[in-house]
């Protein structure tokens, strides 16, 4: 263990400032520090030349003990470690420019294996079979073991090291019961309700998927010996951590442990809580569908308005499920079919108007319970799952389109921003395995997305659709007439119950969350046809809406692909990495490259369904219309084989930003249309092979970041607006002012970057602000008065209007207790979901401009230039006329009218240790920046 100096007398001391300090606090993470320099292992092959890097902000430590957290918020210091990577990455923004090969060191971290002598910060070995090293200029632990067991121990003792209070959250997260760990702050209580909707198990359950990975046998079986060890890592850790006095002082700070007397107790972790954890991950980042509720409202709302036939044409056109004009991963006209929207749909099952109604889930309430506001903030976004976000970007280059010809990747994770971060960094060396790279805080027995000896890999979030709603029928056992309240439902012809789940949460108030003492029974039912999330009616008849998600029940069956992913055995190849990605049932889109090949594959559990159902639609409960082969017992069926996953091997190039797969492949959700952020990506990495031109290291990092900064709107929807305002003389001078302003930002590329590294304060400050308050505006204007009002807001249930730096200027919402139309602030991620195809398209079209896919009526004006040219002028002058307080009215962090602060990107204290606030980046979280220059 790493020596730190830990006076207890301070600790002590300590207490009498805490109340004060945390009243209204947030939480923070777990631990690091140094030690004596000490010889390194000799490191493991490494093909990559000195020419990976990565980087991932705000730094590796995520521990600090009471008195550090209580020096923070004092003084300001924090732990070593702790921020040291966010300076660099929050600089790329000013810096990238003027990018050079050697620079690239002054804005990412050495990805080398292993660590110089010269640079060993401290070794440790907790076990006499493992070593871990760890670096002077990030703290991050190498890891080497001569054993499996030892190197899968040091792992997990490094992990509680560096994230063991990240870690007791999220596995209370993935329980739904962080508010009983973390307190009751209703941000606490929404996000536990959330997961508890997604992915609610008994113990027995969570322990059943455990057992069904063991009797799989082979690599199952050493992945579960490898967790094993993972886990006993840990619990040495949390054993000396507590004995010492040396643990988290979040555990004082909520009241699991006394600060003076240390009476309390950290509880051990076992194998059901990396269960928990892997739901956590899955609901996040792997899942996808689930939304078909939302589009049958839309579509009801749009027979409404023009009649069947023209009110289906309409619906079909907003959905987008398969635009021809949608940036594509792969665009060499591959096609891979799947999901696809039948034209004579079987098994529909729309409801009723009106009649939908969410399922409850809050019973028992007592105290607290019963206040939807708090004082205190809670932990983590209450959001977070519910609100749509886009997560992670890719682009990589083949050899034969490069400087040197050797493939170049720039890729990573978008999975927001935390201090600690959710991921960590490591290395892992011994039998069997070989990576460096990132990994979530409590599964990082493997790496996750990193790099091997000769090969580096990451993913972005699919999404495809893998959720399915059904109509199931209610019925009752006892013959009185059949409600919405029923709770039995039809199954094959019988009436059986629901499973009835429970989660029992009860708070009182602590040092960090003053929120009152309270308690509540989460419940949730579940069918043979998934997990009840709304009731109403279908033809007059009471049903229960289902969610049937393929990977439920099956959270840890991706640990196989990831054990290859990190197995210089398994994986040497593209066709081997296509193999290891295959065995990952959540849907990512994975991406590879080495000295020779850069390879692509789309994981996930595909179900295949029925004949003729229209998997974007609630589906009748019925056997015709069911999975194949599904057995609810298992939750199992047929799968699509992996020959119909997206795939290739060696395209001239690959870009991703959660956007369309390929041709035929489709869009679980609305908005994947003309102009999507990864056009952001495929328009640069263009530009950079256009006329025979060369990728590099550097032009692939510098077209990365220059789309990062971009503001979407501006740079695809904006030239349609200007041509159409353009197409007469503008009179208004206010407008005419802010037109101009406009073009001017549009010919400075449209980006929304400082005057001067650390200015605070953005160029064309008056542009943007202006775009930001237009944007709203714009969409009520052009398009609710074709939709009109019911119609208009059941789009905005189905898709968010706007998703700005900010995560304001929203406009209109569908209400509700959760709606589309949201966004969370200072999150980085932007553009990912909005109106841009919606506007694009239709402008397009009232331009006379040739539209593929186009909307299946006009919107803007009537389709009328002159008409919609008038709608333009108005709202532009509206927008125009909003002072910068109404455009960012403020928040917590920033003061209102304050552009810059708005958007910037705030590292979320899931601890006690906060962090600065850096200026805005729509970036991966994790990146990498790889080019290998030799091969095994």
């Amino acid at each position: 263990m790493r020596p730190r100096t830990r006076p207890h007398r301070l600790r002590s001391a300590a207490v009498a400032l805490a109340s004060a300090l945390f009243v209204t606090a947030a939480l923070t993470a777990p631990a690091t520090a140094g030690a004596t320099p000490s010889p390194t292992a000799a490191a493991a092959p490494d093909y990559c030349g000195g020419r990976c890097t990565d980087i991932l902000p705000p730094g590796e430590n995520g521990n600090a003990t009471l008195a550090e957290i209580l020096l923070n918020r004092m003084f300001g210091s924090r732990p070593a470690h702790t921020d040291d990577q966010l300076g660099p990455y929050a600089a790329l923004a000013s810096g990238y420019p003027g990018l050079t090969e050697a620079g690239l060191r002054s804005f990412f971290n050495d990805a080398s294996f292993g660590v110089p002598a010269d640079q060993v910060a401290s070794t440790a070995s907790p076990r006499p079979d493992v070593t871990i090293v760890r670096d002077k200029a990030t703290g991050v632990p190498h890891i080497t073991g001569t054993t499996r067991y030892g190197t899968e121990f040091g792992a997990g003792y490094a992990a509680a090291q560096d994230r063991l209070w990240v870690m007791d959250l999220f596995r209370h997260v993935g329980r739904g019961e962080l508010s009983g760990f973390a307190g009751g702050a209703a941000a606490n209580r929404q996000l536990e309700q959330s997961f508890w909707q997604a992915a609610p198990y008994t113990e027995a359950e969570l322990q059943q998927q455990i057992d069904a990975l063991a009797a799989r046998g082979g690599r199952a079986t050493q992945a579960l010996a490898d967790a094993n060890a993972y886990l006993d890592g840990i619990n040495r850790y949390v054993t000396e951590a507590y004995n010492g006095r040396t643990f988290p002082g979040e555990y004082d700070l909520t009241g699991h442990i006394d600060p003076i007397t240390n009476a309390g107790s950290i509880a051990p972790f076992k194998l059901t809580d990396l269960v928990a954890l892997a739901s956590v991950v899955g609901a996040l980042f792997g899942s996808g569908g689930g939304g078909e509720l939302a589009s049958a409202q839309v579509r009801s709302a749009a027979e409404a308005r023009y009649g069947k036939d023209a009110g289906d044409a309409v619906w079909r056109s907003l959905r987008e499920a398969d635009d021809p004009e949608a940036v594509r991963t792969l665009h060499d006209g591959q096609s891979f079919p799947y999901a696809t929207v039948p034209d004579d749909p079987r098994g529909q099952a729309l409801p009723d108007p009106g009649s939908v109604v969410p399922e409850r889930m809050i019973y028992d309430a007592t105290g607290s319970a019963n206040t939807a506001t708090t004082k205190a903030n809670g932990v983590l976004p209450g959001n977070l799952l519910t609100a749509k976000h886009g997560m992670s970007n890719a682009l990589l280059v083949s050899g034969a389109h490069t400087d040197d010809g050797h493939p170049v990747a720039v890729f990573g994770p978008q999975t927001g921003y935390f201090a600690p971060q959710l991921l960590m960094l490591e290395e892992l060396q011994g039998p069997g395995i070989s990576a460096r790279g990132a990994a979530f805080a409590g599964l990082s027995f493997y790496v996750q997305l990193g790099r091997g000896q000769d090969y580096a890999w990451s993913a972005t979030s699919a999404g495809q659709d893998i959720t399915d709603t059904y109509a199931v029928p209610l019925c009752t056992t006892d013959g009185s007439p059949v409600t919405t309240a029923a709770n039995s439902y039809l199954w094959h012809g019988s009436c059986v119950p629901f499973d009835r789940l429970e989660r029992k949460d009860a708070w009182s108030p602590t040092t960090a969350d003053s929120t009152p003492a309270g308690s509540y029974t989460l419940v949730m039912y579940r069918s043979d046809y998934g997990l009840v999330t709304a009731r109403g009616t279908v033809g007059g008849a009471p049903v229960a809406f289902t969610s049937l998600r393929s990977t439920y029940r099956h959270e840890a069956d991706s640990i196989i692909g990831f054990q290859e992913l990190n197995d210089p055995g398994a994986v040497h190849d593209a066709p081997s990495f296509q193999q290891a990605a295959q065995d990952i049932n959540y849907t990512f889109n994975w991406f590879y490259a080495d000295s020779r090949d850069i390879a692509y594959y789309n994981s996930g559990s595909n179900p295949v369904r029925a004949p003729g159902v229209d998997p974007g639609l609630p589906v009748l409960a019925q056997p015709a219309y069911e999975w194949a082969d599904f057995d609810p017992a298992t939750n199992t069926a047929r799968y699509t084989p992996a020959a119909e996953h997206p795939q290739s091997v060696n395209q001239d190039y690959y870009v991703s930003w959660n956007n369309k797969q390929a041709d035929g492949y489709t869009a679980a959700g609305f908005g994947n249309g003309s102009v999507h952020r990864a056009n952001l990506l495929d328009d640069r990495v263009r530009a950079l092979l256009r006329g025979g031109g060369k990728a590099s290291r550097v032009s692939l990092t510098q077209a990365m970041e220059s789309a990062a900064l971009a503001d979407l709107r501006a740079e695809d929807v904006l030239p349609d607006l200007i041509r159409v305002l353009r197409s007469a003389p503008v009179t208004d001078p206010a407008a005419a002012t802010a037109l101009q302003q406009l073009e001017a930002w549009l010919a400075d590329g449209a980006r929304r970057k400082e005057t001067s590294p650390g200015s605070h304060g953005y160029a064309d400050a008056t542009a943007i602000r202006v775009l930001d308050a237009w944007w709203p505006l714009l969409a009520d204007g052009v398009m609710r008065p074709g939709l009109g009002d019911q119609l208009f807001t059941a789009l905005t249930g189905a898709l968010q209007i706007n998703e700005s730096p900010s995560g304001g200027q929203t406009g209109a919402s569908a209400g509700g207790p959760v709606s589309a139309n949201e966004s969370i602030p200072h999150k980085g991620s932007a553009f990912q979901y909005g109106w841009w195809s919606y506007l694009d398209k239709d402008l397009r079209s009232v331009l006379g401009d040739p539209v593929a896919g186009p909307l299946a009526r006009p919107f803007c004006g009537g389709g009328d230039l002159t008409a919609c040219r008038n709608v333009l002028l108005t709202t532009l002058s509206q927008a125009a006329a909003r002072t910068p307080a109404l455009v960012y009215p403020g928040d917590a962090d920033c003061a209102a009218g304050d552009q810059w602060c708005a958007d910037t990107v705030i590292q979320r204290p899931l601890g006690g240790v906060t962090d600065d606030r850096t200026t805005w980046q729509n970036r991966p979280t994790y990146q990498q920046v790889v080019q290998f220059s030799a091969h095994r």
